[in-house]
């Protein structure tokens, strides 16, 4: 008896246990970073980020694959299928958890058939008006849309958008009655909002940003939980009497449910450990974003957060799922 055990033990200690042999040897083959967008957006911009840098840390090839359409969706779709190996990842955006709130019938469930990984970077939006609107605060912004009733419109890249749904949280939260405009890409919205035909736009830093510079549209506030590094003079919307709301643009990382634990925490730790590296953090803020970079668990506590505080929004607005 005393010989088997000690035949076990040599055998262990020759060959590692199951789990940690298979820890070591992840990756051995190129892994497919599926992002479910066109190229050339923040969110592919992020994707490339990333691929490069768990390239170095993995040792191993990552090759962006975009497969945009349906709202990322058709990314999703293919990941969710895929085989629970570590091998074949997806970038999403805030629309992964919108699109729980707003779509009636998703190919997959955005919850159960993903495994979190991290969040990649975390980016507040503008409120930006027209240059010519005689607002120069967002509590300014309220008082003219209280005085005017339905007359002052926001313009968002479609229905069911982030953008949409900012305008409409923001509508509930100050209790004003603004109109909804719908366009079907950033620089239809911008190029109204600069002739005037719209009023306020709810967009990334990267699209309001040479507006700005250029002074034909005024940047109110930011929505996310902190005043921008880079742009310290502009407030919140938060700290500008609307406490609640904090809007956050949000790219993250996910595997296919039921990929081993093993690797989805090594792939969460190699992209904490680039995020937090002051090359990053330069690169992010010069866009009006932060690194994100957390743990699984705080990745899938955030995503139920986001996907609950939507479903109350479109409920409140009366947006019917498509």
């Amino acid at each position: 008896m005393a010989r088997i055990t000690f035949s076990l033990l040599l055998l262990c200690a020759t060959f590692g246990l199951p789990g940690e042999a298979a820890a070591q040897r992840y990756p051995t083959k190129p892994i497919r970073l599926v992002v479910g967008f066109a190229p050339g957006g923040n969110v592919d911009i992020t994707a490339r980020l990333v691929a490069r840098n768990l390239t170095a840390a993995l040792g191993q090839q990552v090759i962006v694959d975009n497969r945009g359409g349906a709202g990322g969706m058709i990314g999703g779709d293919i990941v969710a299928k895929s085989a629970p190996d570590g091998y074949t990842l997806l970038v999403v955006s805030s629309s992964h958890m919108i699109n729980a709130a707003t779509v009636k019938k998703s190919p997959y469930d955005p919850v159960k058939d993903f495994a979190p990984v991290s969040t990649l970077t975390i980016g507040p939006h503008f409120v930006a008006v027209n240059a010519a609107l005689p607002v120069k605060s967002i509590q300014e912004l309220i008082a003219l849309a209280r005085a005017k009733p339905g007359t002052i419109n926001f313009g968002a890249t479609g229905t069911g958008s982030l953008t949409h749904l900012e305008g409409e949280f923001f509508k509930s939260a100050a209790g004003i009655d603004i109109v909804h405009v719908p366009y079907k890409s950033t620089s239809l919205a911008f190029a109204d909002l600069v002739g005037g035909h719209v009023h306020v736009v709810f967009s990334s830093t990267v699209s309001t940003l040479p507006f700005v510079r250029t002074g034909r549209v005024r940047a109110l506030a930011v929505t996310g939980a902190k005043r921008l590094a880079a742009f310290p003079e502009i407030p919140t919307v938060a700290e500008s009497g609307l406490p609640q709301f904090i809007v956050d643009s949000i790219a993250g990382m996910l595997a296919p449910a039921g990929t081993p634990r093993h690797i989805v925490n090594r792939l969460s730790a190699e992209i904490r450990k680039f995020m937090a590296t002051p090359e990053m953090r330069k690169m992010l803020a010069a866009q009006g974003a932060e690194p994100g970079g957390s743990t699984p668990e705080e990745y899938a506590a955030r995503i139920q957060q986001e996907i609950a505080r939507w479903k109350k929004v479109v409920a409140t607005a009366g947006i019917k799922p498509r």
